[in-house]
């Protein structure tokens, strides 16, 4: 029994050094193809776009969402704005009545039927070649959107581009931890494009060629994912997705733990189920990179997470238990020292050498992130803020978003 448990957790941890390795190497091989530009990217030409802005009870953020939009740098009779309000209950509708003066915006109102829903609205009134999104508590930097269209100028292959999605003002020590990842993900997100191997166009600003919708279809709810199923139906019919580093849009993060894990459920959950819905790609040498890693890396990344919560449970519980088989034969007894792990490779030279170099190449990708992202302080406390936070918070909405695929649950929006 233990040499089985010794087995999976050596190729947990082998597959584990391999993923961030293989990110690495793909930086080494990349790296002077990142760049980051300080002003604005001069176009041959600006195409026509469409960004709409599908809105549920977001009265306190839209207004900012809105105004950013207004101050792209971008000519504005090639930009149309589509604010749809989905049936919110709130004062959002009074906000979106306020923009419609404005001849470049367009507004909508329906009854609530979901983001997707929305969207769809959007692009069914659409006339440009070029379409996007843009959530409603989120802002634009002025640059973004020309920053995006010049990656379409440059490949004509290019069917989407995603931009870099930003913590907007952490201040509580969730939101700097969640800014850590994002950063984090800043880094991983150009690696994959790199690769071929995005794995969802967020909802934040990803532009699309129109043609897309055109070929596969709108939206789907795709397990409150769409931004994810867009994604993989893309990956299916061999649509190219490029990530631009540059093009920057901040978020406002959740700001407890409550709201972060049903984030964090939804978004697993999401990509459980939209998994096991495209299961056929999986191992197929047709849609490369995409197949045969970005999905792969997903499932091995909550595998092997749950494995080694689960086991430090089991023997932090078998601890207790000793201590209190001994306290019941012998009395009490306050010598309780600091347990430690009775693996019999924990103190192995190996073995730390592995878990030195995945922590080391995690915090480079922390590091490198926040440099992409012209971050002023590469290094802050906000790296030391993830690992605990995601270390323990993160196997349990793991669990929870396994057992509700089971149980065919599926978790709410917010």
């Amino acid at each position: 029994m233990f040499l089985l448990q010794d087995i999976i957790f050596y190729v947990l941890a082998f597959l584990s050094v391999y993923i961030q390795v293989f990110f690495f190497v793909t930086f080494l091989e990349n790296r002077k193809r990142i760049v980051v530009r300080e002003g604005h990217p001069e176009l041959s030409s600006y195409p026509a776009v469409t960004i709409a802005v599908p809105c549920w009870n977001e009265e306190h953020t839209l207004p900012a969402t809105i105004q950013s939009l207004r101050d792209l740098n971008y000519p504005k009779n090639k930009l149309t704005i589509f604010l749809i309000d989905d049936g919110s209950t709130d004062g959002t509708w009074n906000i979106i009545q306020k923009f419609a003066q404005y001849p470049n915006v367009k507004i909508f109102r329906k009854e609530n039927g979901g983001k997707h829903t929305a969207l769809n609205l959007a692009l069914e009134n659409t006339e440009t070649d070029f379409f996007g999104g843009l959530d409603a508590d989120s802002t634009i930097h002025p640059e973004s959107l020309a920053r995006i269209m010049s990656y379409f100028e440059k490949d004509k292959s290019a069917m989407a581009v995603a931009p870099s999605v930003i913590v907007y003002n952490p201040k509580k020590f969730i939101q700097n931890a969640q800014k850590t990842e994002y950063d984090m993900g800043v880094y991983l997100k150009k690696m994959l494009g790199f690769l071929g191997a995005i794995p969802v166009t967020p909802g934040p600003l990803t532009i699309f060629r129109k043609k897309v919708f055109d070929d596969l279809g709108h939206y789907r709810h795709g397990h409150n994912t769409e931004d994810m199923e867009i994604a993989y139906r893309m990956h299916k019919n061999h649509y190219k997705i490029e990530y631009c580093n540059d093009a920057f849009v901040y978020t406002n993060s959740p700001s407890d733990v409550k709201k972060l894990y049903r984030q964090r459920l939804r978004w697993i959950y999401g990509f459980i189920n939209n998994t096991i819905d495209y299961r056929q790609v999986l191992f197929d040498k047709k849609y490369g990179n995409f197949s045969f890693f970005t999905l792969p890396v997903g499932v091995i990344s909550i595998l092997a997470v749950s494995y080694l919560f689960v086991r430090i449970i089991l023997f932090f519980g078998y601890f207790v238990y000793s201590k209190i088989v001994v306290l019941s034969a012998l009395g009490w007894n306050f010598d309780f020292r600091v347990p430690s792990f009775d693996f019999f490779f924990i103190h192995a030279p190996a073995f730390s050498f592995l878990i030195a170099l995945i922590y080391s190449l995690v915090i480079f990708s922390m590091i490198f992130g926040r440099k992409m992202t012209n971050e002023k302080r590469i290094f802050s406390l906000d790296i030391l803020y993830f690992f605990p936070v995601f270390i323990l918070i993160a196997p349990f909405w793991f669990f929870q978003a396994i057992y509700s695929t089971i149980i065919r649950r599926r978790p709410a929006w917010r």
